[in-house]
Order: C-alpha cells, then structure tokens, then sequence
C-alpha cells in the first residue's frame, strides 16, 4: 500500500505548489480572465441591445410603411372618387350640350318647316288668286260683252260704295 500513500514532504512541496499557483493565477491569470469575460458579457448585452434596436427599428419601419400603405390607398381611393366625379360630370356636361345642339336642331327645323309651309301656303294663295282672276275675268267677259249689263254694273257698284259711306 506505500504506493497509494505519499509522504509528508510530497504532500507539502504539493501544497506549496498548488498555492503558488493559485496565487500566480489570482494574479495574473484571474483578472485577465474576468476582464475577458466582463467584455464578453458586455460584448453580448450590446449584441443584444443592438439586436433589440433593430426589432425596434424593423418594427417602426414596418409600422411607417404600413402607414404610408394605407395613405397612399386612401389617396388612390380619393383619386378615384375624383375621377368617378368627373367623369359623371362630364357625361353631364356632354348630355346636356347634346340636348342643347338637338334642341337648337329641332327648332331650326321647326322654323324652317314653318317657314316653307308659310312660303307654300303664300304660293299656293297667290295661285289661287291667279286662278280666280282668270276665272273671274272669263266670267266677266262673258257676262260684259253687252254695254247695258256693263252699265248695270257700274251703277250697282256705285250704289253699293254709297251705301257703305
């Protein structure tokens, strides 16, 4: 068993090692390593930090871009009420015009047949007139051909106009 059982002096320069070491590395290797791991630990709060601002930032911008979205669909709504206006308005205006145009048509027309209709039935007054003359001057002819029935005549129309003052 003196294998498994060291001695005193082992055990002490052992001892006398492990503390040196223990020193040397509270020392020197201790702090080093803390720093290490205080800047990684900051390395990594700051990743987080960053990571946080941009979620953030990713949600910010999402929510702006949402918000101009929904402007420019308002926009592009109200562009279209215009244009939906004007277009009706235009349809007005193009009907109104048109009946307008057809009106002063129809009434041109009117006066045009109304002027013709007069012009026919002036014409048609003085042919008939015409023809009556011809008529009546045959009629008289015939009747006159004797001097006592012109006579008779006169003194009738005389009669008549005296009559009439």
């Amino acid at each position: 068993m003196e294998l498994f059982t060291p001695d005193f002096g082992l055990i002490f320069w052992m001892f006398v090692v492990f503390a040196l070491l223990l020193f040397l590395l509270g020392k020197f290797a201790w702090p080093v390593i803390v720093k290490s791991l205080e800047e990684r630990a900051d390395f990594i709060d700051k990743g987080v930090e960053y990571a946080q601002n941009a979620k953030e930032q990713l949600d910010n911008a999402k929510s702006e871009a949402a918000k101009y979205i929904q402007e420019a669909q308002k926009q592009q709504a109200e562009i279209l009420r215009d244009a939906a206006k004007m277009k009706t308005q235009l349809i007005e205006e193009a009907k109104d015009a048109a009946s307008k145009e057809a009106k002063k048509v129809m009434d041109a027309a009117k006066l045009s047949i109304e002027q013709s209709r007069k012009e026919a039935e002036l014409q048609f007054r003085n042919e008939v007139s015409n023809f009556a003359l011809n008529i009546a001057e045959k009629v008289m002819r015939q009747n006159m051909k004797s001097e006592s029935a012109q006579s008779e005549l006169v003194n009738k129309l005389i009669d008549e106009v005296e009559a009439n003052n």
